[in-house]
């Protein structure tokens, strides 16, 4: 019998739901919050709010998408961690109601893990396009940066990650010392590919082991723009491509330093990168360019399935369900990130 499993996703400011049949994913929709960019970043309130308008219609069209109904559902996964409280507590409440109701097994998903196995996605209806166990999955997001060993969908360990600020806020931190409109970390991609890495020089932190920082980069970047405008008020407008690609490029090999440290100690050869940032074109072009002179076989999610999304959740659900790993209804959601 086919396992039909909804996935539910609301950890921040996308209300998104997918189906997923026999870990094939079906459909996978989502809907964004724009109200957030005239704040320059997530408003918990508006987000919870919003999550509670577009909740029931995205159900409605990830239904009709996969060609199925609420009756044909075996289980139901849903964000449990980490995520801004409103926004998890009307995915999980949504999902929790609907386990009660249909008298089906609740399934909770850690997010950061669920980025991870995104790399899964696919592999079902292709196989050999999706990696080997083990492998380790460069995770880099707006909130987290993180190396993880992956031996499985069940056992993955976190061997490195920020020890303040994730990459992704350093990208949008970033962009807004330079006045770009949030969400910035799109547009420096956009204006990078543009311009020269290598026309300015910023600092790469010299943080031992797997572990990342990246404030003293933002502050770094802050004191140059503060400098440089002090010299030339129209600074900005006059390099902004090359600013970008400079600002990106550090960014980036810090990134893949790492990464290329923690292959190198573990010896794993299927390397991955996953969440939000991992849409990031430069980096996509690094990573691969690096995969291929180092000998590594490199997996990236499509793009759809890099920035938060419910067919991640609903993978994720999937190898749960195959393990029987069942949450009470009883659960509660978290704001924290650890596993």
């Amino acid at each position: 019998m086919s396992i039909i499993l909804l996935g539910i996703e609301s950890s921040c400011d996308e209300t998104a739901a997918s189906v997923c049949r026999d870990g094939i994913i079906l459909s996978n929709i989502i809907a964004s919050q724009e109200i957030h960019s005239r704040y320059g970043g997530v408003v918990p309130e508006l987000a919870s709010r919003a999550h509670l308008q577009n909740i029931l219609p995205v159900l409605d069209q990830a239904f009709l998408k996969a060609g199925i109904s609420l009756a044909d559902v075996n289980a139901v996964a849903f964000t449990q961690a980490p995520g801004l409280i409103g926004s998890l507590l009307v995915g999980a409440q949504v999902a929790k109601s609907l386990a009660f109701s249909k008298n089906i097994p609740l399934i909770a998903v850690h997010h950061m893990q669920a980025h991870v196995l995104a790399n899964l996605i696919g592999g079902k209806e292709n196989p050999g396009t999706t990696p080997d166990f083990p492998f380790l999955c460069l995770t880099v997001s707006g909130g987290h940066t993180q190396i993880v060993v992956c031996d499985s969908p069940s056992l993955m360990k976190v061997i490195g990650e920020t020890t303040d600020d994730a990459a992704g806020e350093a990208f949008d931190k970033s962009a807004k010392i330079l006045g770009l409109p949030y969400p910035g970390g799109p547009l420096i991609d956009h204006y990078a590919a543009s311009g020269d890495p290598l026309r300015f020089k910023f600092p790469e932190p010299q943080i031992p082991g797997l572990n990342f920082s990246f404030s003293g980069l933002k502050t770094a970047i802050l004191y140059f723009i503060q400098k440089e405008k002090a010299l030339d008020p129209d600074f900005i407008e006059n390099n902004l491509p090359d600013i970008c690609a400079s600002i990106q490029g550090r960014i980036i090999s810090i990134l893949l330093n790492k990464l290329k440290k923690a292959a190198s100690q573990t010896g794993i050869k299927n390397i991955c990168i996953a969440g939000g940032v991992a849409a990031n074109k430069g980096l996509r072009k690094s990573f691969e360019e690096n995969g291929k002179s180092l000998g590594w076989k490199t997996f990236i999610p499509k793009m759809e399935y890099c920035t938060d999304n419910a067919a991640m959740i609903a993978i994720t659900g999937y190898y749960k369900y195959l393990d029987h790993s069942f949450s009470p209804l009883s659960t509660t959601v978290t704001a924290k990130a650890g596993w």
